[in-house]
């Protein structure tokens, strides 16, 4: 093989000894875990609003916004259900760049991934120790979840990821929401494959086991826009395409119908001020179909302290360093408004 075997990792079992979740926050998890699930089943008609940076690079910031996440929930409590994003891979189109605090706890240093992992559990334990939050992280690598799978209440399985069959058979055995976005280029039959995949059982190796998933009702659709052949994007959020959503999920004998619109990505062309627009035509679209506003649980949305990015050395606290994200005034603001337009 044409690699070199550096060093052996700590397994799961072994770094959650070392950081173990405390009762009060299994508790908090548990709590979170039902209101998310009540809204992607329909039982609860609150707005799912999965929300953050585009990337977590630096621990304090990101706790700094997601306790500010804390105070604007108890506003919008009656309406809304907030998840922050603590996405700590970051995938890469190229391979180069940051791929995330996983791969670099530090984005100036060098890739450690045995203090990666340590960090995005130490992470993801401090937010829900200190605001009550389990958050959404992005199941990039399959086989990592485990050292997370105690504190997350949600998980995205991304463009690029959709199509790999151990994502889609490892999402088989969650049991909390999965959300699968649809390819790159644009494909639905691609995210309704996947999301067939992820409601069925499956006998398949996961971590040297043997492993049997019992199939996972929550896993649901989420439209983040695409490109086409010659490199151009196109949304996928407008009337027509959760219309269309609506047709598939239809014939589809899937169980819990449910598409959250991603409006960052493609749906905005990385023009992270359109995502306020965006967020208000989905809610729009909602009330001028019963089917459409079954279906649509929520938003996810690109958000931080600071409007923008920056490159990784730009040195502007709560600045993501990889896609552009709302900054907090304007977060507020929609967040607010959502919860006085739904419905």
């Amino acid at each position: 093989m044409n690699m070199i075997f550096k060093r052996k990792l700590l397994i799961p079992k072994e770094i959650k000894e070392m950081y173990p979740i405390s009762e009060e926050g299994a508790l908090a998890k548990k709590k979170n875990d039902g209101e998310i699930r009540a809204v992607i089943t329909g039982e609860s008609r609150k707005l799912l609003l999965v929300i953050g940076p585009c990337s977590a690079d630096r621990e304090d910031a990101v706790v700094e916004y997601i306790s500010r996440l804390r105070g604007l929930q108890e506003r919008v409590a009656d309406k809304i259900v907030i998840v922050p994003r603590i996405y700590t891979n970051k995938p890469r189109t190229t391979g180069a760049g940051y791929k995330g605090m996983l791969h670099q706890p530090n984005p100036q240093a060098q890739s450690d991934m045995l203090k990666g992992l340590i960090s995005i559990r130490k992470l993801h334990m401090r937010a829900l120790n200190e605001t009550g939050f389990s958050c959404a992280d992005e199941m990039l690598y399959p086989e990592n979840h485990r050292f997370l799978d105690d504190l997350l209440s949600y998980v995205a399985v991304g463009a690029r990821s959709v199509e790999d069959q151990q994502h889609r058979l490892t999402a088989s055995g969650l049991d909390i929401p999965v959300g699968m976005k649809n390819p790159t280029g644009g494909d639905l039959s691609v995210m309704m494959n996947a999301l067939r995949a992820a409601q069925g059982s499956h006998t398949f190796i996961y971590r040297n086991w043997e492993v049997e998933s019992q199939g996972n009702p929550l896993a649901h659709a989420i439209l983040r826009g695409y490109v086409d052949s010659h490199g151009i994007t196109h949304p996928n959020y407008h009337y027509e395409d959760l219309s269309r959503l609506c047709e598939l999920y239809a014939g589809s004998g899937l169980q819990n119908p449910a598409v959250i619109v991603d409006t960052n990505h493609c749906n905005s062309g990385k023009q992270y001020g359109e995502q306020v627009r965006i967020a208000k035509e989905v809610l729009h679209s909602t009330r001028h179909s019963t089917d459409i506003h079954a279906l649509v649980k929520g938003m996810m949305i690109e958000s931080y302290l600071e409007d923008g990015c920056q490159k990784p050395d730009g040195g502007v606290y709560g600045k993501s360093i990889t896609d552009p994200c709302l900054g907090w005034e304007k977060t507020e603001r929609l967040v607010l408004d959502l919860a006085e337009l739904w419905v």
